[in-house]
């Protein structure tokens, strides 16, 4: 089997590469450019960082056709092999880390004792020629590389960072040989000066890259390497990849959780910080979903694995967040289209700054010394870096906070907001009704309708029955449970028939509301509240009302959003007053109640043909038309699947604060990618007119190109630490 047809199943429409040879952004940008023009291929981006591409097909197609076109400009496509969703980003990494520092030690063997020769000023023949074989071993076989690959750009008509280095190191040593012959002055260390630097700074780089993607490392380790299952009636631990859907999986306390299952016997508290980002561990027993990667802090669970491997919720977020930095924010296009054009420009500007210091002084040295100063210090590494250092690192960290970008762009389209309209159920509320108030005039009156309403199932009759334990009453033993579908329930409780459920049942068994308890029921609907009632013998006995409570986190958020100078609504399918309470409680001003999914959508967009971009924060599979009308989507990570998947942005959590936070990071990550951008432009301005002067020498022009690029990785990195305010 080949390994296209091993990675891509013959439906694919977007795919992953692995992609070799990359060295800068005009790499990326020839690369985009062969993909686009291929027939079929609707969509390329291509990240420098990750030396990923991704490729959106009009129609399912061979990959074949696409590796091959990429291989003729001089570059490796390699399909990504799906293997729990995830690759060896690690051992990739360090395996190109080793690949550099042994090149690194090789070039600065032959490059340190060059330039100690050269600078010790000893007028010998041999020590000449000695700087010459030196020097060759470094330019020819510890820069072979860059010759290779600029080689082949060359002949495809192209050209890259690699193209400038191989053009300064080669004509700083062909001329220093033609000068030995001649008589001349050498400069044998300058060429094998660049090389060392240049091979120093792609090893510090990829050092910091490496660094960039330790979010994803991170979310790779949560899943664990073994599980114990049960097998023959015995507990054994095999590999996590052995696990079936359907096993029974023990994890004892302190354990991790290596799949995503269902709780089958056992009780504890979990930690699902790493998804939710929320630091409280919470309960899970028989009957509750646990996802694999958290850990199972206190008891023993044993859990029936429903998710494994590709299909669990961790493999998801890791797919998630390393497509986020395979895709393209729209500033990293400028950055594309000048490094695109900018190595030929360079490559003119070099030979003019030669051609200048020839006519003005005649003195090949000089004027060799600058050209060679100009391609140097015009490499646009940190060009091509900018924008996916800052990506990967800020996707990252998102996903550490609970908080996944499905796509670069996101970023910019959160800077834009002006108004965030967010739903009531699920996600400003907890989206599980609770029993608020009692008003009775029977002391058994809870015991007796909380028997009936536990035997329903009905989400408010477990309402009832929590509401009653809680308050240290035990819910009476009921039979010959009847329900009355949107209008309550009647079963019989020691001997006695009750009924509880709406006005009109009650009225229509025989039982009237009365006065009394028909101003309760106004009362409680004035205030917002789903109110009901109770009743035998002929006679209602009480009013009960429950409601939606608010999260403990909801008013914090819609503050947070006012400070930050967005305009506030809330989008529910819910009764008007029922709306109007909860919003008053947490500070809305604007709402728009008993809304279909249509009409939620067909008000975002009235909002945005107006000229306002709008966030939609939603959980149900009734937000999912808002969610993907909105200018950003925001899907609460606790509801549902088609909510989720058609978000802009995933809340791993039923936390709306982290819609907050999701602003705060896209916006620090744009903050971030604009400074790297400023200094790559900066650097490249100011360098190249000094070069050219000759107010540069080519081995400091190397440390300098090589310290940019440093640099602009190095404050990506500082997006690793940073926290919510």
């Amino acid at each position: 089997m080949s390994p296209t047809e091993l990675a891509l199943p013959a439906d694919a429409n977007e795919l992953m590469f692995d992609v070799s040879g990359m060295t800068c952004g005009s790499c990326a940008a020839h690369i985009e450019k062969v993909l686009v023009e291929q027939d079929g291929v609707k969509e390329a981006a291509v990240d420098v960082a990750s030396s990923r591409a991704k490729v959106r097909l009009a129609a399912p197609g061979e990959v074949d056709r696409l590796t091959a076109a990429v291989e003729e400009i001089g570059y490796g496509l390699t399909p990504v092999v799906p293997r729990d969703g995830t690759r060896d980003v690690e051992l990739e990494d360090a395996r190109e880390r080793r690949i550099g520092w042994r090149r690194f030690v090789v070039a600065a063997s032959l490059a340190l004792p060059t330039i100690v020769l050269a600078m010790a000023g000893v007028e010998a023949v041999w020590s000449d020629w000695l700087q010459g074989v030196l020097a060759s071993g470094a330019v020819l076989w510890a820069g072979r590389t860059f010759h290779l690959v600029a080689w082949k750009r060359i002949r495809h008509g192209a050209a890259s960072m690699d193209t400038l280095i191989s053009l300064g190191t080669l004509a700083s040593w062909g001329y220093s040989l033609w000068a030995l012959v001649a008589g001349a002055a050498l400069f044998f260390e300058t060429g094998a000066a660049i090389v060392m630097f240049v091979l120093l700074g792609r090893y510090l780089e990829a050092r910091a890259k490496g660094r960039a993607s330790q979010a994803v490392s991170k979310l790779l380790e949560l899943r664990g390497h073994d599980a114990r299952v049960l097998s023959n009636g015995s507990w054994i631990t095999v590999p996590i990849e052995e696990v079936v859907v359907g096993a029974q999986v023990e994890v004892l306390p302190g354990g991790r959780i290596p799949v995503d299952g269902t709780v089958v016997e056992g009780a504890g508290e979990v930690d699902e910080s790493m998804l939710t980002g929320e630091p409280m561990p919470v309960g899970r027993q028989p009957g509750d979903q646990v996802v694999g990667g958290t850990v199972n802090q206190t008891g023993r669970l044993v859990i029936e694995a429903t998710e494994v491997g590709d299909d669990t919720v961790l493999a998801e977020v890791v797919r998630i967040v390393e497509r986020s930095r395979a895709t393209k924010a729209p500033i990293q296009r400028l950055a594309d289209r000048v490094s695109g054009v900018f190595v030929p420009v360079v490559v003119v500007v070099a030979v003019a700054t030669l051609a200048g210091w020839l006519v003005a002084t005649g003195d090949w040295a000089s004027a060799l010394r600058s050209g060679v100063a100009v391609l140097i210090i015009a490499c646009p590494c940190a060009l091509g870096l900018a924008t996916p250092t800052a990506i990967a690192v800020g996707a990252g960290r998102g996903a550490e906070l609970g908080v996944i970008f499905r796509s670069a762009e996101v970023f910019e389209r959160i800077e834009k907001l002006q108004r965030v309209a967010l739903d009531k159920t699920g996600t400003l509320t907890t989206g599980q009704m609770t029993l608020d108030s009692v008003k009775s005039d029977r002391p058994d009156f809870l015991a007796r309708v909380a028997g009936v309403e536990a035997a329903t199932g009905h989400p408010l009759g477990r309402a009832v029955e929590a509401g009653a334990l809680q308050r240290g009453v035990q819910p009476a033993k009921a039979g010959d449970v009847t329900l009355f579908p949107g209008q309550g329930a009647e079963g019989t409780v020691e001997g006695t028939v009750v009924t509880v459920g709406t006005p009109n049942l009650m009225e229509s068994r025989g039982m009237p509301v009365g006065t009394r308890w028909a101003e309760e029921l106004d009362r409680a609907r004035s205030r917002g509240r789903t109110a009901f009632l109770g009743g035998w013998d002929g006679a209602v006995h009480g009013v009960m009302t429950v409601s939606d409570t608010p999260r403990s986190s909801s008013a914090g958020a819609i503050a947070a959003l006012g400070e930050r100078q967005f305009t506030t609504a809330m989008l529910t399918g819910d009764d008007p007053v029922a709306a109007r309470v909860v919003a008053d409680q947490l500070g809305i001003v604007e709402v728009h109640a008993r809304l279909s999914p249509r009409q939620k959508a067909a008000l975002i967009e009235s909002w945005q043909d107006a000229g306002q971009a709008v966030a939609f924060v939603g959980d149900g599979v009734n937000d999912a038309p808002a969610l993907a009308v909105a200018s950003v989507g925001m899907g609460i990570g606790t509801g549902s699947d088609l909510a989720i998947e058609t978000a802009d942005v995933s809340l791993m959590s039923g936390n709306p604060a982290l819609a907050v936070t999701a602003v705060d990071l896209a916006r620090r990550i744009l903050r971030g990618i604009r400074q790297n951008l400023w200094w790559a432009f900066a650097y490249n301005v100011a360098a190249i007119p000094l070069a050219a002067a000759g107010l540069l020498d080519p081995m400091v022009a190397s440390v300098a190109m090589a310290l940019s690029s440093i640099s602009v990785v190095a404050n990506s990195l500082r997006m690793r630490n940073w926290s919510p305010a």
